[in-house]
């Protein structure tokens, strides 16, 4: 029950930030379709590739494009550790957009993180705590699209996930199964400002176990932004409420078979 207890707690944090007045809500509907793979190279090693292709209006305009790839090492069957960079770029979108003068804005990312996997009765569970060290580019006056410097910003992610199997014990391949996580953002240090509560995510639907290495899932997500910056004509902060699905492909391969 402690799992169910903290996810509470999540998701109450994220709405009571949304409970204070003098805020503008910015709405919009998302569409996420996503790709994972680990791909095992040794006993205990595997790389994490990842793609994420975001749009507003559910397909119709961008909203981010992710390109992650990492590496994790396996300590022991319920933890594992690793780390990766990642290249994103946030594009204009919304009544009150984040990318500067209209032109999307880049970043480099850097992370570190620990994976720990938990069992309650069918239920599988998974915590992980990542740490993120940013680089946003910054635009000249003159010619946005001109990166003269980046901004340099720390965050710590904490996500709790879980898969519940539908016709047995276990996910096998053939079967249904559900699905659903919640993700706090928090920035820190330097150059945090006001946006320490960074976003919240939360996600739950059905999934379908086509082989061991296979699957393919379809959420509902709901993802809670707050803007670095407030609305530079009425000084008031901009939270995003986005609602929308995620459509993700898992397909690990396993480079240590002859």
């Amino acid at each position: 029950m402690k799992q169910y207890y903290l996810l509470l707690v999540l998701l109450g944090f994220s709405l009571g930030c949304l409970a204070q007045q003098n805020r503008l809500i910015d709405r919009n509907a998302i569409g996420w379709y996503t790709y994972n793979g680990d791909h095992k190279i040794a006993k205990r090693w595997t790389i994490h590739t990842e793609y994420q292709w975001r749009r507003v209006e559910l397909i119709r305009s961008w909203q981010q494009s992710l390109s992650r790839l990492g590496a994790n090492y396996k300590l022991s069957d319920r933890v594992k550790v690793g780390g990766g960079y990642t290249f994103f770029v946030t594009y204009p979108y919304g009544d009150y957009p984040v990318a500067d003068q209209g032109v999307p804005t880049l970043e480099h990312r850097a992370h570190e993180e620990i994976q720990l996997s938990d069992q309650l009765g069918t239920v599988r569970f998974s915590h992980r705590f990542r740490f993120e060290q940013r680089w946003l580019s910054i635009g000249a006056d003159n010619n946005p699209r001109r990166v003269t410097g980046w901004e340099y910003q720390n965050r710590v992610r904490y996500q709790l996930a879980g898969t519940v199997p539908l016709a047995g014990p276990t996910i096998e391949p053939g079967e249904f199964y559900a699905n659903f996580f919640d993700e706090l953002f928090m920035g820190y240090g330097r150059n945090v400002g006001d946006n320490i509560f960074n976003q919240n995510r939360i996600s739950g639907g059905f999934g379908y176990q086509f082989l061991d290495n296979l699957q393919l899932e379809l959420n509902y997500l709901n993802q809670i932004t707050q803007h670095p910056e407030s609305d530079p004509i009425s000084g008031k902060p901009v939270f995003e409420i986005n609602h929308g699905f995620r459509l993700n492909l898992n397909y690990d391969l396993d480079f240590t078979k002859r």
